[in-house]
């Protein structure tokens, strides 16, 4: 395969200024698929500096032909859904279904943005006095640095680019150094859609730290939108408000998955393969924490455990496989060590447990007799292993479930009243009751507490990058 795999600035593709490059690989077997632009300091303040001066015409261009811009996007995707496909398992590993998936996910963002962005308001009314106009619009916020994570390198862009072009902004993308080609090919895609030069923007920095605290000090960058860990949003999140940028953070998430009293198990064991093997256990939503009523434990734990064993690993180029390789070996082995320190603090191994052979593939996995407040039910796992809690009183699920920093989402799995009641008690942005997957183009994607800041997708998706005007008149 072909691979779009330089820098984008200003309707161009080049090489980095020092004409460095960096490899991309294959975690299946560790090949060697290309190699990638480094973008130097210089390279991504040509790109602010390129979407600066195309912001003004970009915003003016009325809104029917930047929803037919992205229209154009998504009907490109709709009829090219292997070739993304093929690239997201190549370089980033997962299973073929779930890079279809993805491909598919992604690709509705642009036709979700490209229909808001001829419906965005704004307010007229009168002041209580009646002796003035109160005129509400709003305009785009700026140029905007969209900084997306591995796991989902397609949707991750898609749901940034598209809401911000809609609204009238220019962007810098920094994908994850991990998977580049995807976000290559989604520039691609814009660029043969008609894209403006200077629009889209898209660079590798390495080192990121410096070049991405660059862009967040350029006087034209008024938006940051990021997605990725609690602990690099923090730093972000630091770098921004020196100039005081608007910024959007989708971080980290512990998601609870509780299973009630009452609960059908069948159901809540489909939900939760659904819920912790999407991706591979790679996602932000994916439930890490399974607090499970001792009445349904044994039987759950039985089922859940005959399901996880069903699932059938290898490359992901293979449509049989249902589990693919981790990003890299990197990753395999954070899982790996959580394991096993979950295992050195007590808790059993009921599947799994081991990574064997070559590849960055770890296997699925079911713990048992997990405590709760160990490390492995504190930490994020992004990987396929499930830990089982029990509990006895509701209450002690909620105390266990929003005991963390993070409020991303949450899944319940019981009679509908009480599961109704246990979500509303739980502190997430998200919560799925007798279901699996929320995530959705039409919903507001975000969470609570240290997992981030803002909306992404929905109308609301949008909204994060504009600007609300007032102007007032005489009446």
């Amino acid at each position: 395969m072909t691979y779009l795999n330089d820098l984008f600035i200003d309707g161009a593709w080049r090489p980095g200024a020092d004409e460095r490059r960096f490899p991309v690989i294959d975690p299946a077997d560790g090949s060697e698929l290309t190699t990638f632009a480094v973008a130097t300091e210089s390279d991504c303040l040509d790109a602010v500096a390129a979407s600066e001066r195309a912001l003004p015409a970009w915003s003016a261009t009325p809104p029917r032909e930047r929803s037919e811009l992205l229209r154009r996007c998504y009907e490109i995707l709709a009829a090219e859904e292997q070739t993304m496909t093929d690239i997201i398992v190549s370089e980033n590993g997962k299973a073929h279904a779930d890079a279809l998936a993805e491909a598919r996910y992604a690709r509705e963002f642009f036709r979700w943005f490209a229909e808001e962005a001829v419906r965005i308001g704004g307010d007229f009314r009168l002041s209580p006095a009646g002796d003035k106009r109160i005129t509400v619009t709003r305009q785009a916020i700026g140029v905007s640095v969209l900084i997306t994570p591995w796991n989902f390198p397609a949707a991750m862009a898609t749901r940034k680019i598209a809401p911000a072009l809609a609204a009238g902004c220019t962007v810098v993308l920094k994908p994850a150094s991990e998977t580049p080609l995807t976000a290559a090919y989604v520039i691609g895609v814009l660029e043969r859609a008609g894209a403006p030069s200077g629009v889209v923007n898209l660079v590798t920095p390495a080192p990121t730290a410096p070049a991405v605290r660059a862009m967040l000090h350029h006087p034209a960058v008024r938006k940051l939108s990021f997605t990725g860990s609690t602990e690099v949003g923090r730093l972000l999140l630091h770098e921004a408000a020196d100039n005081v940028i608007s910024s959007s953070m989708e971080l980290g998430g512990n998601a609870p998955f509780v299973v009630l009293e009452g609960a059908d198990v069948a159901d809540s064991v489909a939900g939760a393969m659904v819920a912790k093997m999407r991706n591979g256990g790679s996602a932000c939503t994916a439930a890490n924490r399974f607090y499970v009523h001792t009445s349904v434990l044994e039987e759950f734990s039985t089922e859940l455990t005959a399901a996880m064993s069903r699932v059938r690993t290898g490359p992901g180029h293979d449509p049989d496989n249902d589990l693919g390789a981790l990003v890299s070996v990197t990753e395999r082995d954070k899982v790996a060590a959580l394991v096993d320190a979950a295992v050195d603090g007590g808790a059993r191994v009921v599947l799994g447990g081991t990574a064997r052979g070559a590849g960055a593939f770890y296997p699925p996995t079911v713990l048992a007799d997990v405590t709760h407040g160990s490390e492995i039910t504190r930490t994020e796992i992004f990987g396929p292993v499930i830990t089982l809690i029990g509990f006895d009183d509701p209450a002690d699920a909620i105390r266990m479930a929003n005991d963390t920093i993070y409020g991303l989402i949450a899944y319940v799995y019981g009679p509908p009243g009480d599961a109704m009641t246990v979500a509303l008690a739980i502190d997430a942005g998200m919560v799925g009751v007798n279901r699996a997957v929320l995530s959705d183009p039409a919903a507001p994607f975000g969470g609570m507490k240290q997992s981030g800041l803002g909306r992404e997708g929905s109308a609301e998706g949008i909204e994060e990058f504009l600007e609300e005007k007032y102007i007032g008149s005489p009446a």
